[in-house]
């Protein structure tokens, strides 16, 4: 058994994590770090744990478990790992963006690998440390990639996603009261959001000669989780051809799916899929993807990367299902 230690256990993705890994055939979580919760029991604050664990967070790391994910906010997972010293064996998982750019994945003289599976499988299989992609970035390239792999992304790209409650994380702010939330639909950050220089970055690994502009307006919605994009360019083609490159490029992911029907987000709540459903108008390829933010955005994809680093098979403890009703 791997053991594993996770690093700021109050939040929406630590609770996933210790949710998910729980039940993981071939790990054990082997402490949680959390300085504002040490001795309290992971379900004080994680209440649906109630009998599934009586283990408690800490103020104590064990250098030397055999991968840690670092659950904390952006920024500061490199002033963690500044201060504190892993063993040389130890892998590195971190949910934050300190480490998703080219331009600052690097980190004591070890590189930091991009870890979207569908884009980087074998670079992850060997990589010592990874940078797990935003949520929004996760969503956005699983619908564009396919588009990048075949050279063909050649005009402005059109990009509407919303987000739920989940997405701004568990400390409150005016947009994430109920009260303000409920019954109630707003943009932020329209055209500047932070996923979009991850975005670009990974287009330009698949197309190199990428120059066209992303339009990228973000959205929260009235619910909890996930995370409904649309994004539609011209495209030279058919339906067919489309559908063609999609399937192609999907065709041996563990979780990412081609629809042949109208997405809803449903689906993919509580599970750690992604879903594509592609609709051609005119010179117009619309491309739907959806996932669950907390999951395919985060934590259950960082689990992916964690069963790609061991050899252990890819759906080892995510073949979880929608709560569809």
């Amino acid at each position: 058994m791997k053991k594993v230690g996770i690093i700021g256990g109050a939040g929406y993705t630590a609770g996933e994590l210790i949710r998910i890994l729980l039940h993981h055939k071939k790990v054990e979580i082997n402490f949680v770090y959390s300085t504002s919760n040490a001795g309290n029991a992971f379900s004080c604050i994680h209440q649906d744990l109630v009998g599934e664990t009586n283990q408690k967070f800490t103020d104590k790391i064990n250098a030397d478990v055999d991968v840690v994910f670092l659950c904390l906010g952006h920024g500061n997972s490199k002033q963690f790992l500044e201060k504190h010293q892993f063993s040389k064996n130890t892998k590195i998982i971190d949910l934050s963006n300190d480490f998703r750019l080219e331009k600052n994945n690097v980190f004591q003289g070890a590189k930091f690998v991009y870890g979207l599976p569908e884009l980087n499988k074998e670079a992850i299989k060997s990589a010592q440390y990874i940078a797990n992609p935003g949520c929004f970035a996760t969503t956005i390239e699983l619908a564009l990639l396919p588009l990048a792999k075949n050279n063909v992304l050649q005009n402005d790209i059109h990009i509407n996603a919303v987000t739920g409650a989940t997405g701004a994380g568990t400390s409150l702010s005016k947009t994430t009261h109920f009260t303000w939330r409920d019954n109630n639909f707003s943009y932020y950050k329209p055209f500047t959001h932070q996923h979009l220089d991850e975005i670009n970055q990974s287009l330009l690994q698949l197309q190199s000669s990428f120059s066209s502009e992303l339009n990228f307006m973000p959205n929260r919605g009235d619910f909890s989780r996930g995370i409904f994009a649309t994004a539609y360019t011209k495209f030279d083609g058919s339906i067919e051809d489309a559908q063609l490159m999609y399937k192609k490029f999907y065709k041996d992911a563990a979780f990412t799916f081609v629809s042949d029907n109208e997405l809803h987000l449903k689906q993919v709540v509580n599970t750690n899929k992604c879903l594509v459903h592609l609709h051609m108008h005119k010179d117009k390829l619309l491309i739907n993807s959806i996932t669950d933010n907390l999951l395919k955005g985060a934590s259950g994809q960082a689990v992916h990367n964690m069963n790609l680093m061991f050899g252990f098979d890819e759906k080892e403890g995510l073949e979880l299902k929608a709560t569809y009703f």
